[in-house]
């Protein structure tokens, strides 16, 4: 199509079809319709319509997340861009490759308060990796090409590209760059090799190492080389939300998640270790608890992460080393075969009986007799009923922790979830996304009766689509985190944190075109399972779930305490 002058609108279709794009999220509206019109006239693409603009973003979110790939999100301008911040800034926080395009009122009406306008790129500024604000079409192509370059490399992100009306109805000559250069933009891949091999020799002379990672390894795709690297040296490792399923869960070398719920195990081998290989992780604040307890035990650190602000940003680290997490452990491993040196097996042999001792203290366990529906053994029964082979998503609450506790994942990119903003409402658009990246698989979303009433709307795009997702409501009548920290830190004043005007779900569902479940009893849990699984595997089944309204997640660890500061009952 070179030489071919193309009005902005089929210009921003037509860079979709040369990016490769197979799926699109969005909502029309006056400032994109130019382009919607493109979109109906073309067939290189799917474009999902969603009722609400925050689901678009999730969406698309989710479907960058399960493939690897960048999710596009088109929105229009005003409300339909701020709809969609809350869904930017989910993905910002995570780090997940997005390109979001958003209609704009026409350039000589910006500014003049006109229908319909907002300071898009103003208001996204501080939650995309960049935004751009398209003002001559000749601009378009390239403005595009460099989001998707830029949303994609480097440490992922988000990525804005405001485009006022009149530029879709501007022409001018089509040609999609083949690739991008960038002078202010350069990021760092390959590690340095002195680093390196400092932090090699440091991980061999460990007599109690512990390797920590985090949603990096699997963003990074290093999930088998940080797997290669934990079996070589036998080290212990613990993997944080994100991380999950970044090394196989079921393995014993792995201590389960760390932080502010993980388990007793993982979090005294990342207190206590000598030698810390964090790989893809951020120490943030419900990883680590109070940066000072964390300081008080004394240990080498080496940090991989392809983001050189994320280093020694919270904790001081000794061997920084900034480059692609794959890169950087594959040149590790060679280092390691190449050499003769093994760790020292007594003291690591030592180290492993510590662990061991931590480990059968059983952190995990709950009450297994009781009359009432527990939420964990929901979780372990979804493991059991889907072989660990489903794609999870979540909203955010006891019902995600629980998720993360008890659904072991041997497989990146199998879990799906808001991190680092903590999103209610994400777990079902999320689960759309991921259904229509992988039409043939096993699809769950564990929400909560608070969480999925947010977007609980996307059951109509479900219901389009034919989407068989199998939602998993652990309903506890209770903002269920809310209450939990109202029960232990605010001697149980729970103000605003109990539903009691919850609707018949399944209902509610039934209204929407899918099949609806009640279950009430511990024995029919996995009954309904099989049924969601099994007899209405092609259908979307809302499972509500009337769990334990009295419930909590442990371990627990307070706000301002530190790793080994532990709630356990």
């Amino acid at each position: 199509m070179a030489d071919m002058e193309l009005t902005g609108a089929d210009i921003v279709v037509s860079c979709l079809r040369d990016e490769g794009i197979k799926h699109v999220f969005g909502y029309p509206g006056g400032a994109v319709l130019n382009i919607y019109d493109e979109i109906y006239k073309q067939t290189a693409f799917e474009h999902i319509l969603v009722r609400h603009e925050q689901a678009a973003v999730h969406a698309a979110d989710a479907y960058a997340r399960s493939t690897g790939q960048v999710g596009v999100a088109i929105v229009t301008s005003g409300p339909g861009a701020t709809n969609a911040v809350t869904g930017i800034a989910t993905a910002y926080m995570d780090s997940i490759p997005m390109v979001v395009i958003s209609g704009q009122v026409p350039t000589a009406a910006i500014g003049q308060d006109a229908f319909q306008e907002v300071d898009t790129v103003g208001i996204t500024r501080p939650c995309v990796k960049h935004n751009f604000l398209v003002k001559d079409v000749r601009d378009l192509a390239s403005t595009i090409k460099k989001a998707f370059f830029i949303a994609a490399t480097g440490r992922p992100g988000p990525v804005l590209v405001d485009v006022p009306k009149d530029i879709t109805q501007h022409s001018c000559v089509y040609e999609y760059p083949k690739s991008v250069s960038m002078r202010s933009y350069n990021p760092t891949s390959k590690g340095h090799a002195g680093q390196i091999k400092k932090a090699v020799q440091m991980l061999l002379e460990a007599k109690r190492p512990m390797i920590y990672s985090g949603g990096g390894v699997v963003l990074g795709n290093a999930a088998p080389q940080v797997t290669e690297l934990v079996r070589l040296l036998g080290s212990p490792i613990t993997s944080t939300l994100m991380g999950l399923g970044g090394y196989p869960a079921p393995d014993p070398l792995f201590l389960g998640m760390l932080g502010m719920h993980g388990t007793i195990e993982a979090n005294m081998a990342m207190q206590h270790c000598d030698v810390l290989l964090a790989v893809g992780a951020r120490f943030d604040d419900r990883v680590i608890g109070n940066p000072k307890h964390f300081a008080k035990e004394a240990r080498r650190i080496i940090h991989i992460d392809v983001d050189p602000s994320s280093i020694s940003k919270r904790v001081r680290v000794d061997v920084p080393i900034v480059g692609e997490v794959a890169q950087v452990v594959e040149e590790m491993l060679k280092q390691l075969h190449a050499g003769k040196e093994q760790p020292e097996q007594s003291a690591l042999k030592a180290w492993w009986t510590q662990i061991e001792l931590w480990r059968a203290q059983d952190c995990m366990k709950y009450d297994r007799e009781s009359a009432k529906i527990k939420p964990q053994y929901v979780i372990e029964k979804l493991y059991e009923v889907t072989g660990g082979q489903a794609f999870v998503t979540s909203d955010v609450g006891q019902h995600q922790m629980w998720a993360a506790q008890y659904y072991p994942f041997d497989q990146p990119r199998r879990w799906i979830n808001s991190g680092g903003l903590g999103t209610m409402g994400f777990g079902l658009p999320a689960a759309m996304g991921v259904q229509m990246a992988h039409p043939d698989a096993q699809v769950a979303c564990v929400t909560g009766e608070g969480s999925i009433q947010m977007n609980i709307q996307e059951l109509s795009t479900c219901k389009e689509w034919k989407l068989p997702i199998k939602v998993i409501l652990l309903n506890n009548g209770y903002l269920g985190m809310v209450r939990q920290w109202q029960e232990f830190f605010y001697e149980e004043r729970y103000a605003e944190s109990y539903m009691t005007s919850l609707p018949d779900f399944v209902k509610l569902a039934e209204a929407y075109g899918h099949v609806g479940i009640l279950v009430e009893k511990p024995e029919d849990v996995e009954p309904a399972l099989r049924d969601a699984f099994g007899k209405y595997k092609d259908r979307l089944v809302f499972i509500n779930f009337l769990t334990d309204p009295r419930e909590n997640v442990f371990p627990m660890i307070p706000a301002g305490k530190g790793l080994s500061e532990m709630i356990l009952v």
